[in-house]
């Protein structure tokens, strides 16, 4: 009998658990709150070109408008991840995988070349794409192999899922397939393999970013070293301040003149400037408009997203959903620190739009679909059925 009570008082205790199972609603907040600001900023940073500009149709909301339109798709997108079970998507991830690496190869002949490197395939960009089917299917396998946990050899065979896509994007985009190794290398922290696992490929790892560095014309419009050429630019771009150097300099200046208040929303010199301000720099206008502290409130804003991404990983209900989780955060963390470390110069030019708040298609729809993955896994954390 006192068996039967303590059984019976662990199921209504689960029942309860699960009662106030709920979404992460600082994660819906903070997301919604980025893209709408981003839409802001983009109106700030955008409607002097568009409205001197009949390629815009002399209208000043036109990159709004497009805007609007991809956070709608955005917000469908990740509406439909949130109320669709995390665990499904397991059935999906090879499938997704290979598409993923399809489209890649098919970027090389047919992609179109934007400011020296090729990203986009018939309208969007494939590595978007990639970055969430590689997170996915690495886990997934992650999850089916836990044995490779403990051996070089099992972790060769995980690492060959990021690499391959890295491999291919890397021909055409450089920063994109930085940006993929940084996430499939935290996933694979996160799973558990051994730290000096990763210090035997380190080696090779970064002497073939290297060599992609210093090969000439690799991935790039003209026969020089494209990519020597932006680091070169980096530690100097008053070497050429009215070609390669220009949108760095510009970029500084902006971020400069902003002080610490700003000079008001709106109120940005640099944006006549400044090649495509709404787009990847636009932190520079965002410094300049509103100042140190203007720059720092979304600075917080992407570390609480963080820490909410971090809080779900570790709090996942199964193996599965805390990799996927940690990729997603990571991706959403590198990626706006390196948006950031390039507008201040910090580091090379990369071409890496701000997560929901730069203009985008692809980038927006897909970050926002991803978040509806973290969203749903957030539903379904330890404790909670």
């Amino acid at each position: 009998m006192a068996e039967a009570s303590m059984a019976k008082k662990r199921k209504t205790a689960v029942k309860k658990k699960a009662s106030k199972a709920s979404y992460d609603y600082i994660v819906v907040f903070v997301v919604i709150l980025l893209v709408l600001f981003g839409i802001v900023m983009i109106f700030s940073s955008s409607y002097y070109d568009a409205m001197t500009s009949e390629k815009f149709n002399n209208d000043m909301l036109y990159f709004v408008k497009k805007q609007f339109r991809n956070g709608l798709f955005g917000l469908v997108g990740m509406f439909f991840m949130t109320n669709f079970n995390y665990r499904y998507l397991r059935r999906f991830t090879l499938p997704v995988y290979v598409v993923g690496c399809i489209l890649l190869i098919l970027l090389i002949p047919f992609g179109t070349v934007a400011n020296g490197q090729k990203r986009w395939l018939w309208g969007f960009q494939p590595s978007e794409i990639v970055k969430i089917t590689t997170t996915l299917f690495l886990a997934h396998f992650i999850c089916l192999h836990k044995d490779y946990l403990k051996d070089f050899t099992g972790f060769i065979k995980c690492l060959s899922i990021v690499a391959i896509p890295c491999a291919m994007i890397a021909i055409t985009n450089f920063s994109s397939a930085l940006l993929l190794a940084l996430i499939g290398g935290t996933i694979l922290f996160a799973a558990g393999f051994d730290m000096k696992y990763f210090a035997y490929v380190s080696g090779p790892v970064v002497g073939a970013g290297i060599l992609a560095i210093l090969l000439p014309g690799l991935g790039s419009s003209n026969s020089g070293g494209y990519r020597l050429g932006r680091i070169q630019i980096w530690l100097d771009p008053f070497s050429d301040p009215t070609d390669k150097g220009y949108q760095i300099i510009q970029g500084l200046f902006a971020v400069a003149s902003g002080g610490m208040f700003g000079l008001g929303l709106g109120q940005s010199r640099q944006k006549t400037f400044l090649p495509e301000a709404y787009n990847d720099i636009i932190f520079a206008i965002i410094s300049e408009e509103l100042g140190m502290l203007g720059a720092a409130l979304i600075i917080l804003l992407f570390a609480i997203l963080v820490w909410r991404g971090i809080k779900i990983a570790m709090n996942a209900q199964d193996q599965f959903g805390s990799l996927v989780a940690t990729g997603i955060t990571a991706q959403i963390a590198f990626q706006s620190i390196i948006n950031i470390a390039v507008t201040t110069n910090t580091i090379p030019n990369t071409g890496q739009p701000l997560p929901f708040v730069s203009y985008g298609g692809t980038s927006l729809a897909i970050a926002m679909s991803m978040m509806g993955i973290l969203l749903n896994i957030s539903k379904f954390q330890k404790g909670i059925e």
